[in-house]
């Protein structure tokens, strides 16, 4: 009996055996691979993104998806784990109950995107005094900006599967990801890797950083002089550029409104915030258009700098009335100089300046400034400038005419800022970026940037004639609410009836662009103010006191030293 029993035992195994290897072998060893083979993609964070000082304007933090495998928690009740986690979760018990109760999933999802602190008090959740088996945390990583939108409108931002999806987010991402491939590893039967099928140096990062030519401290005296000109007027909108005309750096790119990158999703019902328009949308510029149209006439040879023309205050092109912002009130200005023209802003001796040129000529000069093209910086999306159609341009004599002071053409404030950057730079046509390069650990940096080299737009002379002019508009034109004791610059204002879809509106928008210092330019600062309200809104009032603050910004930063000390008054 204890044979047969034994024989019985042993013929019942091998029946059983051969059932598992060979009727159900392809099927369990599914189940096995589905319980124990998992793809493990290690968490590789986004490089940082700091500023030209080394301030952080974008890091990775970890985050957390919690999971329930319910197949490990027999012992423990699913309302029990429910009522640990409902506080640490903040999350109603009774919904977290029926998650954990679902027995037939192998892997529920709890959470998504919780925090570290709040995935360390999920680990140390205990019933009895005995840790709970069955929750699993899932390390991904989340971008977050610290100095919050502050550079919102340069940085942009990544979306939830952290693709960068506006600024250098998006225009950078080669050089911010660090591609890696999913590892195929295994886990015992309480979920935990398997120590011998884990590779070594599963995470491999490098220290690099990504730096911008952004200056934190100027970019925040920048937005708050902005902020405080858009209430005081009562304006849609604002931006404020500084660009280094030694090398096309740009130290300050501010737009306001702006928006929070690290809550990006609550501007679905306001996309346009999200939208850097100091890149995206052209305005007509008017006045301070100006002296690009002084430069481009004395470097053609049709004007000499102490010449004089005769500003009637009114005149007729083509059937169409021009006449000064001014007519009404002062009437015409005599005999003025070129330098003259440009402190008084006429747009009627801006009419006889351009006039002594060849349409085709003046057409031709426009073009090489940039007119009609981008100015390549390193955002997206840019819009291209605007001119009229040449034969258009040629055969209305209208389009000239309104073309020398600033309107019937279009531009982007990033592409203005670069063609007044022709006039402070000694004539030269420089690309405007954002980017430097990566930088590692020890400072090295490597330049990243495909720019196009500098073009000579203008000889050294033009562009020394037209910033005397412009020195003189800030000291005894226009641009006066700019003077800065002991220091000069040039500048011009412009205040210009505002175009849309072709057609002027009752709303203006204003600007002033400032080169300093004049004697030896280093910088170029422009801001435009859209839509400002009041009777007193003007280039004057409006936007030359943001350029002024910046300016005085600058002098701080750099160490300037006065190039007119005597002006300083000492106080005792």
């Amino acid at each position: 009996m204890v044979w047969v029993f034994l024989i019985s035992v042993a013929i019942a195994l091998i029946v059983r055996v051969f059932y598992l290897q060979v009727t159900t072998g392809a099927t369990l060893q599914k189940k096995a691979m589905a319980q124990q083979a998992r793809s493990l993609t290690p968490f590789v964070p986004r490089r940082p993104i700091i500023d030209r000082n080394g301030t952080f304007l974008a890091i990775d933090k970890p985050i957390y998806n919690l999971y329930a495998l319910p197949y490990l928690y027999t012992k423990f009740a699913p309302k029990d784990i429910a009522a640990q986690l409902a506080p640490i979760l903040n999350e109603d018990a009774q919904k977290l109950e029926t998650l954990l109760s679902k027995k037939d999933d192998y892997r529920v999802q709890i959470k998504k995107w919780i925090s570290e602190s709040v995935a360390n008090q999920v680990r140390g959740i205990a019933i009895n005094k005995e840790l709970v088996d069955g929750l699993e945390l899932e390390e991904q990583n989340q971008r977050f900006y610290p100095q919050q939108n502050l550079a919102a409108e340069v940085i942009g931002y990544v979306n939830n599967e952290q693709k960068g999806q506006t600024g250098v987010e998006l225009t950078q991402e080669k050089y911010l990801i660090q591609p890696i491939k999913s590892l195929d590893v295994r886990q015992d039967g309480r979920g935990r890797l398997v120590p011998s099928d884990v590779p070594t140096k599963v995470i491999h990062t490098d220290r690099l950083k990504l730096q911008l030519t952004i200056d934190e401290n100027l970019q925040r005296l920048a937005r708050q002089s902005l902020q405080q000109a858009l209430k005081k007027f009562n304006a849609k909108r604002g931006t404020v550029l500084v660009m280094d005309v030694s090398n096309g750096e740009l130290p300050v790119l501010v737009t306001e409104p702006n928006f929070d990158p690290n809550q990006f999703y609550n501007y679905s019902k306001t996309p346009d915030l999200l939208r850097n328009w100091a890149v995206s949308d052209l305005y007509e510029p008017g006045s301070t258009f100006k002296p690009l149209n002084v430069a481009i006439a004395l470097q053609a040879g049709a004007i000499q700098p102490n010449q004089t023309f005769y500003d009637q205050g009114m005149i007729t092109i083509g059937g169409w009335p021009v006449g000064n912002f001014n007519y009404e009130t002062s009437g015409g200005g005599g005999v003025l100089n070129v330098s003259e023209i440009l402190e008084q802003s006429s747009n009627v001796g801006m009419v006889h300046i351009v006039q002594q040129m060849k349409p085709s000529v003046y057409y031709k000069g426009l073009q090489a400034i940039g007119l009609g093209s981008k100015s390549g910086i390193d955002l997206f999306p840019e819009e291209a400038s605007t001119i009229k159609p040449k034969d258009i341009f040629l055969e209305q004599v209208i389009e000239p005419a309104t073309a020398s002071f600033g309107q019937g053409l279009s531009m982007t404030p990033i592409q203005m800022l670069q063609m007044q950057g022709i006039l402070a730079s000694g004539g030269k046509k420089l690309t405007p970026h954002i980017v430097r390069g990566l930088v590692d650990e020890n400072g090295k940096i490597e330049t990243i940037g495909n720019f196009k080299p500098p073009t000579q737009v203008f000889s050294t002379q033009t562009a020394k004639e037209v910033m005397k002019m412009m020195t003189a508009v800030v000291q005894e034109g226009t641009g006066k609410p700019a003077r800065i004791p002991g220091y000069r610059l040039g500048g011009k204002t412009g205040t210009a009836q505002k175009s849309l879809n072709g057609t002027y509106i009752n709303a203006k928008i204003t600007s002033f662009v400032g080169i300093f210092p004049s004697d030896n330019p280093r910088y170029v600062v422009l801001a435009v103010i859209d839509e400002p309200k009041g009777d007193d809104a003007f280039g004057s009032t409006v936007a030359a006191p943001i350029v002024k603050a910046v300016i005085e910004g600058l002098i701080v930063a750099d160490d300037i030293s006065p190039s007119h000390p005597q002006e300083l008054v000492k106080v005792n």
